[in-house]
Protein backbone atom coordinates (compact mmCIF):
# COMPACT_ATOMS: atom_id res chain seq x y z
CA UNK A 1 0.00 0.00 0.00
CA UNK A 2 2.70 2.34 0.57
CA UNK A 3 4.20 1.68 -2.12
CA UNK A 4 1.58 2.32 -3.84
CA UNK A 5 1.11 5.78 -2.60
CA UNK A 6 4.34 6.61 -3.38
CA UNK A 7 3.67 5.88 -7.27
CA UNK A 8 0.51 7.69 -6.72
CA UNK A 9 1.98 10.39 -5.71
CA UNK A 10 5.02 10.47 -8.44
CA UNK A 11 2.36 10.36 -11.00
CA UNK A 12 0.63 12.82 -9.76
CA UNK A 13 3.75 15.58 -9.27
CA UNK A 14 4.81 14.40 -12.45
CA UNK A 15 1.55 15.19 -14.46
CA UNK A 16 1.72 18.62 -12.60
CA UNK A 17 4.77 19.62 -13.37
CA UNK A 18 4.01 19.05 -17.00
CA UNK A 19 1.29 20.89 -16.81
CA UNK A 20 3.10 23.87 -16.13
CA UNK A 21 6.28 23.38 -18.12
CA UNK A 22 7.56 25.64 -19.72
CA UNK A 23 10.18 25.38 -22.66
CA UNK A 24 13.32 27.69 -22.48
CA UNK A 25 13.97 28.87 -26.54
CA UNK A 26 17.59 30.60 -27.60
CA UNK A 27 16.20 34.43 -28.20
CA UNK A 28 15.14 34.07 -24.11
CA UNK A 29 11.13 33.73 -25.08
CA UNK A 30 9.84 30.31 -23.76
CA UNK A 31 6.30 27.61 -24.75
CA UNK A 32 4.62 25.60 -23.05
CA UNK A 33 5.09 21.94 -23.46
CA UNK A 34 1.25 21.38 -23.97
CA UNK A 35 1.55 24.02 -26.77
CA UNK A 36 4.38 22.68 -28.65
CA UNK A 37 2.82 19.39 -28.46
CA UNK A 38 -0.52 21.12 -29.87
CA UNK A 39 1.63 22.31 -32.73
CA UNK A 40 3.53 19.28 -33.60
CA UNK A 41 0.39 17.24 -33.87
CA UNK A 42 -1.10 19.67 -36.15
CA UNK A 43 2.00 20.05 -38.35
CA UNK A 44 2.27 16.24 -38.45
CA UNK A 45 -1.32 16.04 -39.80
CA UNK A 46 -0.96 19.10 -42.38
CA UNK A 47 2.28 17.31 -43.61
CA UNK A 48 1.26 13.92 -43.32
CA UNK A 49 4.43 12.60 -41.35
CA UNK A 50 3.65 9.04 -40.12
CA UNK A 51 5.68 9.07 -37.01
CA UNK A 52 8.33 11.14 -34.87
CA UNK A 53 9.93 11.84 -31.81
CA UNK A 54 11.44 14.97 -30.38
CA UNK A 55 13.47 15.85 -27.47
CA UNK A 56 14.20 19.61 -26.35
CA UNK A 57 17.12 20.16 -23.92
CA UNK A 58 17.38 23.06 -21.47
CA UNK A 59 20.39 23.71 -19.48
CA UNK A 60 22.13 20.49 -21.34
CA UNK A 61 19.51 17.91 -20.38
CA UNK A 62 15.97 16.56 -22.39
CA UNK A 63 12.89 18.01 -20.74
CA UNK A 64 10.66 17.00 -23.45
CA UNK A 65 10.58 14.37 -25.11
CA UNK A 66 7.76 13.15 -27.29
CA UNK A 67 6.19 10.43 -29.20
CA UNK A 68 3.89 11.19 -32.22
CA UNK A 69 2.10 8.84 -34.85
CA UNK A 70 3.11 5.45 -35.73
CA UNK A 71 5.75 3.01 -36.06
CA UNK A 72 3.96 1.09 -38.56
CA UNK A 73 1.05 2.85 -40.45
CA UNK A 74 -0.36 -0.12 -42.33
CA UNK A 75 -0.10 -2.14 -38.44
CA UNK A 76 -1.47 0.69 -36.87
CA UNK A 77 1.75 0.39 -34.31
CA UNK A 78 1.77 3.47 -32.30
CA UNK A 79 5.18 5.35 -31.65
CA UNK A 80 7.17 5.17 -28.38
CA UNK A 81 10.25 7.27 -27.41
CA UNK A 82 11.57 3.95 -27.10
CA UNK A 83 11.09 3.08 -30.68
CA UNK A 84 14.04 1.88 -32.53
CA UNK A 85 14.78 4.09 -35.54
CA UNK A 86 17.49 3.67 -38.62
CA UNK A 87 19.29 6.79 -37.62
CA UNK A 88 21.66 6.91 -40.98
CA UNK A 89 23.77 9.88 -40.85
CA UNK A 90 23.36 10.22 -37.21
CA UNK A 91 26.36 7.79 -37.32
CA UNK A 92 28.72 9.45 -38.00
CA UNK A 93 28.80 12.38 -35.02
CA UNK A 94 28.88 8.78 -32.98
CA UNK A 95 31.95 7.39 -35.34
CA UNK A 96 33.61 11.39 -34.65
CA UNK A 97 33.39 10.83 -30.80
CA UNK A 98 34.45 7.59 -30.61
CA UNK A 99 37.75 8.48 -33.02
CA UNK A 100 37.96 11.12 -30.32
CA UNK A 101 38.19 8.97 -27.74
CA UNK A 102 40.72 6.73 -29.63
CA UNK A 103 42.97 9.97 -29.99
CA UNK A 104 43.48 10.85 -26.48
CA UNK A 105 44.72 7.56 -26.06
CA UNK A 106 47.03 7.77 -28.98
CA UNK A 107 45.11 5.02 -30.88
CA UNK A 108 45.28 7.14 -33.63
CA UNK A 109 46.77 10.63 -34.56
CA UNK A 110 44.54 13.36 -36.57
CA UNK A 111 46.94 14.73 -38.06
CA UNK A 112 49.00 11.44 -39.67
CA UNK A 113 48.44 10.10 -42.99
CA UNK A 114 46.50 7.45 -42.68
CA UNK A 115 48.54 4.76 -45.24
CA UNK A 116 51.22 5.06 -42.37
CA UNK A 117 49.23 2.69 -40.26
CA UNK A 118 48.85 -0.08 -42.73
CA UNK A 119 51.28 -2.67 -43.61
CA UNK A 120 50.76 -2.36 -47.35
CA UNK A 121 49.97 0.38 -49.53
CA UNK A 122 45.98 1.19 -49.69
CA UNK A 123 45.09 0.08 -53.39
CA UNK A 124 46.59 -3.74 -52.89
CA UNK A 125 43.68 -4.26 -49.94
CA UNK A 126 41.07 -6.39 -51.56
CA UNK A 127 37.36 -6.17 -50.53
CA UNK A 128 34.31 -8.50 -51.60
CA UNK A 129 31.80 -5.81 -51.94
CA UNK A 130 32.29 -3.84 -55.31
CA UNK A 131 31.34 -0.62 -54.10
CA UNK A 132 34.96 -1.12 -51.61
CA UNK A 133 38.23 -0.96 -52.04
CA UNK A 134 40.73 1.42 -53.48
CA UNK A 135 41.97 0.33 -56.79
CA UNK A 136 40.37 3.23 -58.71
CA UNK A 137 42.56 5.94 -57.17
CA UNK A 138 45.60 3.67 -56.95
CA UNK A 139 47.54 6.21 -59.74
CA UNK A 140 46.07 9.23 -57.65
CA UNK A 141 49.05 9.54 -55.03
CA UNK A 142 46.90 12.50 -53.81
CA UNK A 143 44.79 9.24 -51.13
CA UNK A 144 48.50 9.07 -49.46
CA UNK A 145 48.14 12.79 -47.66
CA UNK A 146 44.57 12.12 -46.48
CA UNK A 147 43.91 12.05 -42.26
CA UNK A 148 41.77 11.54 -39.99
CA UNK A 149 41.15 14.97 -39.37
CA UNK A 150 40.07 14.83 -43.08
CA UNK A 151 37.77 12.24 -42.94
CA UNK A 152 35.68 13.64 -40.40
CA UNK A 153 35.45 17.03 -41.79
CA UNK A 154 34.83 16.05 -44.93
CA UNK A 155 37.69 17.29 -46.86
CA UNK A 156 39.45 14.24 -48.48
CA UNK A 157 38.17 15.15 -51.77
CA UNK A 158 36.00 11.77 -52.18
CA UNK A 159 32.26 12.33 -52.98
CA UNK A 160 29.68 10.79 -50.70
CA UNK A 161 29.58 7.62 -52.51
CA UNK A 162 31.26 6.68 -55.25
CA UNK A 163 27.72 4.84 -56.48
CA UNK A 164 26.51 8.17 -57.05
CA UNK A 165 29.42 8.89 -59.40
CA UNK A 166 28.22 8.68 -63.01
CA UNK A 167 30.87 6.23 -63.61
CA UNK A 168 30.52 4.07 -60.65
CA UNK A 169 34.16 4.68 -59.69
CA UNK A 170 35.72 6.28 -56.55
CA UNK A 171 37.26 9.51 -57.58
CA UNK A 172 39.27 12.24 -55.48
CA UNK A 173 37.67 15.07 -56.84
CA UNK A 174 39.43 18.01 -54.99
CA UNK A 175 42.91 18.05 -53.53
CA UNK A 176 42.52 16.46 -49.70
CA UNK A 177 42.14 19.18 -47.25
CA UNK A 178 41.49 22.11 -48.82
CA UNK A 179 37.45 22.00 -49.69
CA UNK A 180 34.30 20.75 -48.18
CA UNK A 181 32.18 18.02 -49.59
CA UNK A 182 29.96 15.14 -47.61
CA UNK A 183 31.52 12.11 -47.98
CA UNK A 184 30.32 8.67 -46.59
CA UNK A 185 33.21 7.32 -48.36
CA UNK A 186 36.12 9.10 -45.91
CA UNK A 187 34.10 7.81 -43.51
CA UNK A 188 34.76 3.90 -44.43
CA UNK A 189 38.14 4.95 -45.03
CA UNK A 190 38.79 5.69 -41.46
CA UNK A 191 36.80 3.06 -40.45
CA UNK A 192 38.80 0.65 -42.25
CA UNK A 193 42.04 1.80 -40.80
CA UNK A 194 40.76 1.64 -37.45
CA UNK A 195 39.89 -1.40 -37.77
CA UNK A 196 43.02 -2.54 -39.05
CA UNK A 197 44.82 -0.78 -35.98
CA UNK A 198 42.73 -2.23 -33.54
CA UNK A 199 41.86 -5.40 -34.49
CA UNK A 200 38.43 -5.12 -34.16
CA UNK A 201 35.58 -4.71 -36.12
CA UNK A 202 33.80 -1.16 -35.60
CA UNK A 203 30.77 -2.38 -33.86
CA UNK A 204 33.08 -3.58 -30.99
CA UNK A 205 34.62 -0.21 -30.83
CA UNK A 206 31.65 1.47 -30.51
CA UNK A 207 29.95 -0.37 -27.77
CA UNK A 208 33.22 -0.12 -25.86
CA UNK A 209 33.94 3.14 -26.34
CA UNK A 210 30.25 4.81 -26.88
CA UNK A 211 27.69 2.93 -26.10
CA UNK A 212 28.01 1.09 -22.71
CA UNK A 213 29.72 4.13 -21.28
CA UNK A 214 27.41 6.40 -22.01
CA UNK A 215 24.58 3.47 -21.09
CA UNK A 216 23.05 3.55 -24.94
CA UNK A 217 21.62 0.01 -24.59
CA UNK A 218 19.32 0.69 -27.80
CA UNK A 219 22.28 1.61 -29.89
CA UNK A 220 24.01 -0.62 -32.29
CA UNK A 221 25.72 -0.16 -36.01
CA UNK A 222 24.43 -3.43 -36.74
CA UNK A 223 21.00 -5.32 -36.57
CA UNK A 224 20.33 -6.71 -33.11
CA UNK A 225 17.74 -9.68 -32.91
CA UNK A 226 16.21 -7.61 -29.60
CA UNK A 227 15.32 -5.01 -32.10
CA UNK A 228 12.59 -6.96 -33.85
CA UNK A 229 9.55 -5.38 -31.92
CA UNK A 230 10.91 -2.68 -30.92
CA UNK A 231 11.34 -0.48 -34.06
CA UNK A 232 9.96 1.54 -36.42
CA UNK A 233 9.17 1.30 -40.82
CA UNK A 234 10.44 4.10 -42.98
CA UNK A 235 7.16 5.28 -45.21
CA UNK A 236 7.01 7.10 -48.36
CA UNK A 237 5.16 10.59 -49.22
CA UNK A 238 2.32 8.69 -49.51
CA UNK A 239 2.87 7.06 -45.86
CA UNK A 240 3.58 3.36 -47.37
CA UNK A 241 6.03 1.50 -45.38
CA UNK A 242 9.60 1.25 -47.15
CA UNK A 243 11.48 -2.23 -47.07
CA UNK A 244 13.26 -2.31 -43.41
CA UNK A 245 17.07 -2.81 -43.80
CA UNK A 246 18.68 -4.74 -41.20
CA UNK A 247 22.33 -4.58 -41.89
CA UNK A 248 24.76 -6.93 -40.91
CA UNK A 249 28.28 -5.52 -40.59
CA UNK A 250 28.96 -2.39 -39.28
CA UNK A 251 29.30 1.02 -41.27
CA UNK A 252 30.08 4.24 -39.52
CA UNK A 253 29.03 6.65 -42.00
CA UNK A 254 25.83 4.85 -41.89
CA UNK A 255 24.24 2.02 -40.08
CA UNK A 256 23.59 2.98 -36.46
CA UNK A 257 20.32 1.87 -34.64
CA UNK A 258 18.84 3.87 -32.01
CA UNK A 259 16.08 5.33 -30.11
CA UNK A 260 15.30 9.03 -29.26
CA UNK A 261 16.13 8.26 -25.43
CA UNK A 262 19.74 6.59 -26.55
CA UNK A 263 20.42 9.74 -28.74
CA UNK A 264 19.75 12.25 -26.00
CA UNK A 265 22.13 10.80 -24.00
CA UNK A 266 24.62 11.26 -27.05
CA UNK A 267 23.61 14.70 -26.73
CA UNK A 268 23.83 15.30 -23.66
CA UNK A 269 27.62 13.94 -24.01
CA UNK A 270 27.99 16.29 -26.81
CA UNK A 271 27.00 19.22 -24.77
CA UNK A 272 28.54 18.51 -21.55
CA UNK A 273 31.79 17.03 -23.05
CA UNK A 274 31.29 13.70 -21.24
CA UNK A 275 33.08 10.94 -21.90
CA UNK A 276 35.81 13.31 -23.76
CA UNK A 277 38.95 15.55 -22.52
CA UNK A 278 37.63 19.11 -22.56
CA UNK A 279 40.30 19.93 -25.44
CA UNK A 280 38.97 17.03 -27.41
CA UNK A 281 35.02 18.12 -27.27
CA UNK A 282 36.29 21.90 -28.15
CA UNK A 283 38.62 20.51 -31.16
CA UNK A 284 34.95 18.53 -32.35
CA UNK A 285 33.29 22.03 -32.32
CA UNK A 286 35.95 24.04 -33.83
CA UNK A 287 35.49 25.22 -37.05
CA UNK A 288 37.83 23.48 -39.00
CA UNK A 289 36.40 24.16 -42.94
CA UNK A 290 34.39 26.76 -44.17
CA UNK A 291 31.05 25.16 -46.12
CA UNK A 292 30.86 27.27 -49.50
CA UNK A 293 28.27 25.23 -51.45
CA UNK A 294 24.84 25.97 -52.45
CA UNK A 295 23.42 22.76 -51.33
CA UNK A 296 24.63 20.07 -49.24
CA UNK A 297 23.49 17.74 -51.28
CA UNK A 298 22.99 17.06 -55.11
CA UNK A 299 24.69 18.88 -58.26
CA UNK A 300 24.44 22.00 -56.43
CA UNK A 301 26.83 20.97 -53.66
CA UNK A 302 29.40 21.19 -56.26
CA UNK A 303 28.27 24.85 -56.77
CA UNK A 304 29.66 27.73 -54.90
CA UNK A 305 27.64 30.67 -54.25
CA UNK A 306 29.50 31.29 -50.57
CA UNK A 307 33.08 32.83 -49.22
CA UNK A 308 34.84 32.10 -46.53
CA UNK A 309 33.88 35.74 -45.14
CA UNK A 310 30.03 34.94 -46.02
CA UNK A 311 29.43 31.70 -45.23
CA UNK A 312 27.64 31.38 -41.66
CA UNK A 313 27.89 26.96 -42.57
CA UNK A 314 31.73 25.24 -41.15
CA UNK A 315 31.79 21.87 -40.11
CA UNK A 316 34.00 20.64 -37.25
CA UNK A 317 34.79 17.16 -36.25
CA UNK A 318 31.55 14.78 -37.14
CA UNK A 319 29.10 17.65 -36.87
CA UNK A 320 27.99 20.83 -38.89
CA UNK A 321 28.77 24.40 -37.34
CA UNK A 322 26.81 27.18 -37.79
CA UNK A 323 27.23 31.05 -37.10
CA UNK A 324 24.79 32.79 -35.33
CA UNK A 325 23.78 35.55 -32.87
CA UNK A 326 23.58 32.89 -30.09
CA UNK A 327 26.64 31.79 -30.36
CA UNK A 328 28.01 28.54 -32.83
CA UNK A 329 25.51 26.02 -32.78
CA UNK A 330 26.52 22.50 -33.93
CA UNK A 331 23.88 20.10 -35.69
CA UNK A 332 23.34 16.83 -37.72
CA UNK A 333 21.30 15.42 -39.83
CA UNK A 334 20.10 11.77 -40.98
CA UNK A 335 18.46 10.64 -44.43
CA UNK A 336 17.62 8.36 -46.42
CA UNK A 337 14.35 6.84 -48.43
CA UNK A 338 11.47 6.95 -45.23
CA UNK A 339 13.80 8.38 -42.71
CA UNK A 340 14.73 12.22 -41.88
CA UNK A 341 16.15 13.71 -38.97
CA UNK A 342 17.24 16.30 -37.56
CA UNK A 343 19.75 18.04 -34.65
CA UNK A 344 21.12 21.55 -33.09
CA UNK A 345 22.63 22.19 -30.32
CA UNK A 346 23.45 25.73 -29.05
CA UNK A 347 26.24 25.01 -26.12
CA UNK A 348 26.07 29.05 -25.15
CA UNK A 349 22.53 29.03 -24.39
CA UNK A 350 22.17 25.38 -22.99
CA UNK A 351 19.57 24.38 -25.34
CA UNK A 352 19.07 21.78 -28.17
CA UNK A 353 16.23 20.35 -30.38
CA UNK A 354 16.27 16.45 -31.74
CA UNK A 355 13.80 15.05 -34.10
CA UNK A 356 13.45 11.86 -35.66
CA UNK A 357 10.85 10.81 -38.12
CA UNK A 358 10.15 7.55 -40.19
CA UNK A 359 8.63 9.27 -42.83
CA UNK A 360 10.08 10.65 -46.68
CA UNK A 361 7.58 14.28 -45.22
CA UNK A 362 9.24 14.55 -41.94
CA UNK A 363 11.78 17.27 -43.22
CA UNK A 364 8.71 19.49 -45.06
CA UNK A 365 7.93 20.46 -41.25
CA UNK A 366 11.70 21.13 -39.25
CA UNK A 367 11.85 24.81 -41.19
CA UNK A 368 8.94 25.27 -38.74
CA UNK A 369 9.06 23.16 -35.76
CA UNK A 370 12.60 24.08 -34.82
CA UNK A 371 11.17 28.32 -34.81
CA UNK A 372 8.48 26.78 -32.52
CA UNK A 373 10.10 25.05 -30.32
CA UNK A 374 13.50 26.63 -29.63
CA UNK A 375 13.39 29.52 -31.73
CA UNK A 376 15.64 28.28 -34.29
CA UNK A 377 15.51 30.32 -37.43
CA UNK A 378 19.27 30.02 -38.36
CA UNK A 379 19.09 26.40 -39.82
CA UNK A 380 20.08 27.18 -43.33
CA UNK A 381 16.87 25.08 -44.50
CA UNK A 382 17.60 25.87 -48.15
CA UNK A 383 20.86 24.49 -47.98
CA UNK A 384 19.63 21.30 -46.42
CA UNK A 385 17.21 20.64 -48.96
CA UNK A 386 14.51 20.92 -45.88
CA UNK A 387 11.65 22.37 -48.21
CA UNK A 388 8.52 23.31 -46.17
CA UNK A 389 5.56 21.31 -46.81
CA UNK A 390 3.83 24.82 -48.15
CA UNK A 391 6.72 25.61 -50.49
CA UNK A 392 6.56 22.44 -52.54
CA UNK A 393 7.01 24.20 -55.65
CA UNK A 394 10.73 24.49 -54.59
CA UNK A 395 11.30 21.30 -54.86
Amino acid sequence: MKALLVMLLTVLLFCGHTQGQRIQRINNTTISADSLTTRIRQLIDTAQVTGMTVSVFNKNKPVYVRAFGFADKTKGIPMDTSTIFWACSYSKAVFAYCVMKLAERHVIDLDTPLVRYLPKPLPDYVFTKKTRGYQDIRNDKRYECITARMCLDHTTGFPNYRGFELDGKLHIKSDPGTLYGYSGEGLYLLQFVLEQLTGKNYETIAQEEVFKPLGMDRSSYIWQEAFNDRHCQGHDSLQHPYEFDQRTSPHAAGSLYTSITDWDRFITAMLTGEGLSSKSITEMRRPQIAVLSKKQFGNDAWVYDKTPATTTIFYGLGIGLLKTPYGTAFFKEGHSEGWGHYTIAFPDKQIAIAIMTNSDNGESIFRELLATAIGDVYTPWEWENYIPYDHISLK
